[in-house]
């Protein structure tokens, strides 16, 4: 890769910056994931991952293709680099890997793991209904349509895309041991070997048509929510023996360090749901047999065109079963042909044209609702920190940037989500959404929806545990003490390990 000298120059001093500050987080102990977010405040906002992926949040999704990867059977005259980066083994991986059946094409960048240790076999970041498997494998890819590398890709809403895999233990994996067998070459931290090219595919499960699919976020610091997840269904096995070789063979500290610290347990716990759902590409199987189908994109975006610019007084006389979690698929028929008859009366030509304008209005305030659809620029976070910072920093409140960041970011991801039929309509995001309009048909809509929501104990307790509710009302911040850090570059550790080369 090559760059003109000056950019160079930069990069690398970006570069030495974020190893030196991004070798402070640890798993556990003063540095650990509970402390993350004082130097990477995303780790303490929205749509974080890994979840527990739970029977009621699953929503059927009938359009979901079966993953389509390319190039995945790599040549053993390719050399790979085989890492130890003292947070986990990383393989980098070839550019010409890519997934097909995404909207856009997704060019990987590298793999890796995370795993329990040898008195814990219990280390995968997702679970399944509480279920937490042996380890788990993360194939990581970029957005190569719209970013030129993983570096500029990693802090976009729609950047990174990637497959997760649940190992369990059990059969021998012959697939594992291409790169298992080298493992004591890397026994400390940046230690590195070549290792020849082999089939990756094989690391996969055989089934790509099942998976779970979720927005959500990188699970290790800077903790952007930039990822489009795909978690199969079906798990891999290794050997008892192969997972030890990952449990025991490997330190996060350096060879010259004078006490070893081994690199186990390696994994980041579930995170709220933020309001969101899980799709997913099956139907069949124990406790699916009552999941939900999604509710038609088409329906989600006339429900906010009516809130931008409809009658909100008849949202709150008779469409509040729309608006509430997972409410459309409650839909009566009926309902259903009076709300497009009243839509298409209501969005008249006239107010269709005042969407787009109501849009850029909003996105300039502090508390931009989003793209809609309808603009092309994935939210960048580097540049979003920056702003709320700077903001904050002229009102002398820079101990606030979590929270603050965390106020903003929600509603801008809880519709971008929704809208994509992978969270459900947050009543925080409704408040915003609705926060131009007339203030008597805002007062009404939202004591209608206060009202319905306490009247549903099981939707009212999913939203109190997704959103803080403390000054959302007004969507000011509330107080999280933190030292403001300016994150200018990724994380090295997540990109390919040939990348500073």
């Amino acid at each position: 890769m090559h760059f003109p000298g000056f950019t160079s120059v930069v990069l690398l001093q970006m570069t030495f910056c974020a190893v030196l500050h991004g070798a402070t987080w640890t798993y556990s102990g003063p540095d650990g994931e509970d402390h993350w977010s004082k130097n990477y405040p995303y780790c303490g906002g929205t749509f974080q991952s890994p979840i527990d992926i739970k029977s009621e949040l699953l929503r059927f999704d009938p359009t979901l293709r079966p993953i389509g990867v390319q190039n995945y059977n790599l040549s053993p005259n390719e050399q790979l680099t085989l890492g130890n980066n003292g947070h986990s083994v990383q393989i980098s991986l070839p550019s010409k890997m890519h997934i097909s059946s995404l909207p856009h094409r997704y060019t990987a960048a590298q793999l890796h793991f995370h795993w329990g240790s040898s008195s814990r076999p219990a280390g995968s970041e997702h679970r399944v209904n509480s279920k937490q498997y042996a380890a788990e494998m993360h194939v990581v890819h970029f957005n190569s349509d719209k970013y030129p590398n993983m570096s500029m890709a990693v802090d976009k809403s729609d950047g990174l895309a990637v497959l997760g895999v649940l190992i369990e233990v059990g059969e021998f994996n012959p697939a594992f041991e291409h790169f298992l067998k080298f493992i004591n070459g890397i026994k400390y931290r940046d230690q590195r070997v070549q290792v020849p090219g082999f089939n990756i595919r094989a690391l996969l499960p055989e089934r790509l048509d099942e998976y779970y699919r979720y927005d959500g976020s990188l699970t290790t610091p800077p903790c952007y929510p930039s990822v489009l997840w795909t978690v199969f269904r079906n798990h891999v096995t290794i050997s008892h023996k192969q997972f030890l070789a990952l449990a025991t063979t490997l330190y996060s500290s350096h060879a010259q360090d004078s006490v070893p610290m081994p690199l186990n347990g390696n994994f980041r716990k579930p995170q709220p749901a933020d309001s969101r759902v899980v799709l997913v590409s099956f139907k069949e199987g124990r406790g699916l047999h009552g999941t939900l189908s999604l509710t038609s994109p088409l329906t989600r975006k006339q429900i906010i065109q009516q809130l931008l610019v409809g009658d909100l007084a008849d949202l709150a006389d008779e469409g509040l079963y729309q608006l509430l979690p997972s409410g459309s698929e409650k839909l009566h028929a009926g309902k259903k042909k009076d709300l497009k008859n009243h839509q298409s009366e209501t969005l008249s030509k006239s107010k269709q044209q005042m969407l787009k304008p109501s849009l850029r209005k909003k996105s300039q305030t502090n508390h931009s609702v989003g793209k809609l659809g309808l603009a092309e620029d994935a939210l960048c976070y580097v540049s979003l920190e920056q702003r709320v910072f700077h903001q904050l920093k002229q009102s002398h409140t820079e101990n606030q940037l979590v929270q603050a960041l965390r106020d903003v970011v929600f509603p801008e991801l809880n519709l971008k989500s929704y809208l994509d039929c992978k969270s459900d309509l947050a009543l925080p995001t409704i408040r915003h959404i609705v926060r131009g309009r007339p203030t008597d048909e805002v007062l009404e809509l939202d004591r209608s929806l206060t009202k319905a929501l306490m009247n549903q104990k099981k939707t009212s307790t999913a939203i109190k545990q997704s959103v803080p509710m403390t000054k959302y009302g007004s969507l000011s911040p509330a107080t999280v003490s933190r030292k403001p850090q300016s994150q200018g570059y990724p994380h090295p550790w997540l990109l390919p390990m040939e990348w500073e080369d």
